[in-house]
């Protein structure tokens, strides 16, 4: 069956914008390598009727139900070259396939670009974090850190204060009177001595290590992890990116259409958000691909 729409990246925004268009009826493929960003984390939390669920069990379920759908079919690869023109769009896989539709929607997500220091990456998903929202309540209260750096990381810090104790290790960035002020309030200690490396091996706490020798126990490190496209296709295909605090994003217009004829994204890649978010978006976008596919359609 000749799919009407490719969806890249079988993750939470590409399976929630292939369960919409598998319900319009509408041939679709989901090409996907097995490399969700969450992939790190044993539970998934803060989704609605799924809260703890680990998220390995939580994709293979939306994943069975989408492919329950007669008109869904599934190809595990890792998706490598992307061309598209007014005509269609054609797709690539690593393993030599080459597979064509009208529309193709890029659910690819992001790679988050962790702070070069000794231990962190070690520890990225258990005792190094990223959103307080997902993993927070979890760390259990107690000695937490931030780790600065980022620009904004001095005005979030006053946040993570209903998680914990706080700690925020400045890493040389500026604080302002005012965010100063608000960390004070909230009982956030500052650290102006440089994070250097984290050290230990316990699965529930960490020691940070400053540059003067010192070592600081945390139960929890949050980290600023910058984001980059996780895969090469959104530059081949030329889509037009806009910058975020927290890295670069896919510009999409309401339908989740990018600058680039038939060509649509949706997820991580086009918004900073957490699963739910994700799966929202996969929803307008499948909405917007089916729009513009009924549109084609109806031209006499």
């Amino acid at each position: 069956m000749h799919p009407d729409v490719l969806i890249v990246g079988g993750s939470y925004a590409g399976i929630a914008a292939g369960l919409i268009l598998a319900r319009a009826r509408r041939p679709v493929t989901v090409i996907d390598a097995g490399q969700p960003r969450n992939r790190a984390a044993s539970h998934s939390h803060g989704v609605l009727g799924q809260d703890g669920i680990a998220g390995a069990d939580l994709l293979r379920n939306a994943r069975q139900q989408l492919l329950d759908y007669p008109s869904v079919r599934w190809v595990h690869a890792e998706a490598v070259e992307a061309q598209a023109d007014v005509g269609g769009v054609q797709v690539r896989t690593g393993d030599g396939q080459v597979l064509s539709a009208r529309k193709l929607l890029l659910a690819t997500g992001v790679a988050d670009q962790l702070p070069d220091l000794p231990g962190l990456a070690d520890r990225w998903g258990s005792t190094v974090l990223h959103c307080p929202y997902c993993h927070g309540y979890e760390v259990g209260g107690g000695a937490i850190g931030l780790l600065g750096g980022h620009p904004m990381s001095a005005a979030k810090a006053p946040l993570f204060a209903d998680w914990g104790n706080v700690t925020f290790f400045s890493q040389g960035l500026a604080i302002t009177d005012e965010e100063r002020a608000a960390m004070h309030v909230r009982g956030v200690q500052i650290e102006e001595t440089p994070v250097v490396a984290v050290q230990g091996e316990q699965s529930t706490w960490l020691e940070v290590e400053l540059a003067d020798g010192r070592r600081v126990a945390q139960r929890a490190l949050f980290v600023p992890a910058l984001q980059a496209m996780a895969t090469p296709l959104v530059q081949q295909l030329g889509c037009t990116l806009a910058e975020s605090p927290m890295g670069v994003l896919v510009e999409v217009d309401a339908m989740k259409q990018t600058s680039i004829a038939n060509v649509y994204a949706a997820g991580d890649a086009t918004t900073v958000g957490n699963i739910t978010l994700a799966m929202a978006e996969g929803v307008r976008a499948g909405i917007g691909v089916h729009h513009a596919l009924v549109s084609e359609d109806s031209q006499p």
